[in-house]
């Protein structure tokens, strides 16, 4: 009975073993799914399926068998119109890309003309536009509009421009004239954190703490037996956790997509038992002076009091897609928000953490292939980067702890150095 469903989940990656199935069949047999279909579907999947990653594959191999959704639907039932496959999601996002506009490509006048102006220029010629314009503008070169060659708008290429509002694309504005809401990942996250969890323990070092004594049970057998039977206790400094780690994420912008990944990382870490000392803070595109502690306030610590209060050991991790303007990260005042006037690049403010921190490592939530950016490269020049998987994550922890990694042209010594 339902074998099609047992090759099924085979082929999309669930590597159900016949023991599980034959515990599943047993658990049909006695009748606790019933005749529900959604106790059915839990069952199986709790029976078939070891891991979390795999809900995803044990979903597809359900609608290529029963050609029903899962059971709960958008709309509680299992009728036809809740059927959503992925080639469905497919052809509808290509059929909306065959719907866009045509983006305005610039001219070799325009681009050496572009190019040329620096972060200073661009503000004035911004507020002089914003005070003569009054209407809207798509297309064009001149105006603050959309999709145009203009260096003021959104929805277009310009290699360092002015983008208003929140949405972007390329990764290649230099100021973002809106003002925008940020938020901190959330630190209550349970779901898909175990394995985060796990992973972290392998950042585990103790030491003895002579201020606090325990029991030490082998001595103690070893004593009493030498002493005839009489109870003699041995005491030894206690194994206390060894590791403060300093995580440092970036918030907002391009990192939205990436919030949820992120929010279980940080849930993970700050329920991390064996840490001696865990601290948190946020940044925007690139560490400038300030590190914040709540990025809907704008409240936070300088760069300058964190290197000052936290000591070298501390393991420094940092997490961000790293892909910005490259003026945000090489020139003075390039700081991406039009309310942020950084006087150092943000380049100087993180090789000034990577110089103060024997240990150091980033993770990206992007895929590898879009590594090539400029600023991503440039920033995969100072710190280890490695993905913001549960493998990236693991390679990353060896890196903190002083292990020598290779790949990805990346090896690190016990310094933590290149």
């Amino acid at each position: 009975m339902f074998l099609e469903f047992f090759f099924a989940l085979r082929r999309k990656g669930v590597a159900v073993t016949p023991t599980e199935w034959l515990a599943l069949m047993q658990a049909l047999d006695q009748g606790l799914a019933g005749a529900d279909l959604l106790r059915f579907y839990h069952l199986a999947r709790s029976v078939c399926v070891k891991s979390e990653t795999l809900y995803d594959a044990y979903d597809q191999a359900w609608l290529e068998v029963f050609e029903a959704p899962r059971p709960w639907g958008r709309g509680g039932g299992v009728g036809g119109e809740d059927l959503i496959t992925p080639d469905a999601v497919r052809d509808d996002l290509l059929a909306w890309l065959e719907g866009a506009g045509p983006l305005r490509t610039l001219t070799d006048e325009e681009r050496a003309w572009m190019e040329q102006m620096d972060v200073d220029a661009l503000r004035k010629l911004y507020e002089e536009r914003l005070a003569e314009q009054t209407e809207r503008h798509d297309g064009g070169s001149h105006w603050i509009g959309t999709r145009g060659a203009s260096p003021f708008g959104q929805g277009a290429y310009h290699p360092g421009g002015i983008r208003v509002g929140d949405r972007g694309g390329g990764g290649m504005a230099a100021i973002v004239a809106a003002r925008r809401a940020f938020q901190g990942y959330r630190s209550d996250v349970v779901l898909d954190t175990r394995q985060i969890g796990v992973a972290l323990r392998k950042l585990r070092r103790f030491a003895r703490d002579r201020a606090r004594m325990e029991i030490d049970i082998d001595a103690t057998i070893q004593a009493t037996a030498r002493e005839g039977g009489e109870i003699t206790v041995v005491e030894r400094p206690a194994r206390v956790p060894d590791v403060k780690l300093l995580l440092v994420m970036d918030a907002g912008g391009s990192m939205f997509p990436h919030a949820a990944n992120v929010s279980r990382l940080f849930s993970a870490a700050r329920k991390a038992s064996h840490l001696k000392g865990f601290k948190a803070f946020y940044f925007h595109n690139c560490v400038y002076q300030v590190l914040f502690r709540d990025l809907g306030r704008w409240e936070g610590d300088p760069v300058e009091d964190v290197l000052r209060t936290l000591d070298p050991s501390w393991k420094l991790l940092l997490v961000g897609d790293a892909c910005m303007a490259p003026s945000e990260l090489v020139d003075r005042y390039g700081a991406n928000d039009w309310n942020t006037r950084n006087i150092e690049p943000g380049l100087y403010w993180l090789e000034r953490l990577r110089r103060h921190f024997r240990h150091c490592a980033w993770l990206n939530p992007m895929h590898p292939a879009r590594w090539r950016h400029p600023t991503v490269r440039r920033i995969a020049q100072v710190f280890p980067m490695f993905p913001l998987s549960i493998d990236g994550l693991e390679t990353a922890l060896k890196v903190l702890s002083g292990l020598k990694v290779k790949g990805q042209e990346i090896e690190v010594g016990d310094d933590g150095g290149w």
